[in-house]
């Protein structure tokens, strides 16, 4: 069995910069696995420059050209697990699809706060909330169409940690026929993972960090401010009550991919840009 780690810095598709460094630093972070190779997804860094909104989606051929590269590395590699290192929650289309058309019966539990499955006429331009939605199908053309293997079926989606929804985000999950429910208060049963998992062959997890209290945990989106994304709110899970959750993942199914989204140490990114000012450092 082969793993690849794959490290995707995609940062364009959540418009924030911080991504990019998030996703190197969270490369870092994880265990090392001399058995596990790391594949680099071609990302430019950020330079600090806006990206044009084109067709409803900011920096769409940077998205874009991120996916094709992504996707070109995974067939290179030809792996029977991916490890997914972002970046925002783009970064999940290309080795899901994958690894769909590889295996088939596959379950795909969803991490997060969000739905991400906002279409371009809904007003946000940041394509990391419509990665779902892409995965599903029904995503903006320039997305989906990029797929090699099937769309998932509504049926698939087991969403863990979710939190309000916009009117048009239910809209599209009630239209879809996608099952959810909204976790303001009890997040979902070892018993519903449980039951959940027993139906498939393998599962996918997408885990966006964005999940956890940003009160407990200071690196997410919403422990920043100066950040107002599309309105809503982050999530309320602790990093002990995740902890279990993966581990009850783990138990009852075989995990044949692993996204880690949306990590943005904004305090690390502080202390490294005043770093850069030292001369001792950069001479």
């Amino acid at each position: 069995m082969k793993t690849i780690r794959l490290l995707y810095p995609d940062y364009v598709s959540g418009g924030l910069e911080t991504y990019y460094f998030g996703a190197n630093l969270m490369a870092h972070i994880l265990p090392e696995n001399e058995n596990q190779p790391l594949i680099k997804v071609n990302i430019l860094p950020p330079t600090g420059a806006e990206k044009e909104i084109t067709d409803g989606i900011y920096g769409k051929d940077e998205v874009v050209s991120g996916i094709v590269d992504a996707m070109g590395k995974i067939e290179g590699e030809q792996p029977d697990k991916i490890i997914t290192i972002g970046g925002n929650c783009m970064v999940s289309q290309a080795p899901f699809d994958y690894l769909h058309g590889k295996y088939g019966n596959l379950g795909l539990i969803w991490i997060d706060a969000h739905p991400d499955v906002s279409t371009v006429k809904d007003g946000y331009p940041n394509a990391h909330a419509m990665v779902l939605g892409s995965l599903l199908g029904h995503g903006d053309a320039a997305l989906s169409s990029l797929m090699k293997s099937e769309a998932f079926s509504p049926k698939d989606i087991l969403y863990i940690g979710l939190q309000n929804l916009h009117d048009y985000q239910q809209q599209f999950l009630d239209d879809m026929g996608v099952g959810y429910k909204i976790q303001t208060e009890e997040f979902v049963t070892n018993q519903e993972i449980s039951a959940f998992a027993g139906r498939f062959d393998h599962v996918l997890v997408h885990f966006d960090i964005d999940v956890l209290d940003e009160r407990f945990f200071h690196s997410t989106y919403f422990a920043n401010p100066e950040l107002v994304g599309d309105g809503s709110g982050g999530g309320k899970m602790t990093l002990e009550k995740l902890s279990g959750i993966l581990q009850t993942i783990q138990d009852c199914s075989d995990i044949v991919g692993f996204t880690i989204a949306e990590y943005l140490p904004f305090e690390a990114e502080r202390l490294r840009k005043m770093f850069s000012n030292i001369h001792i450092l950069t001479e």
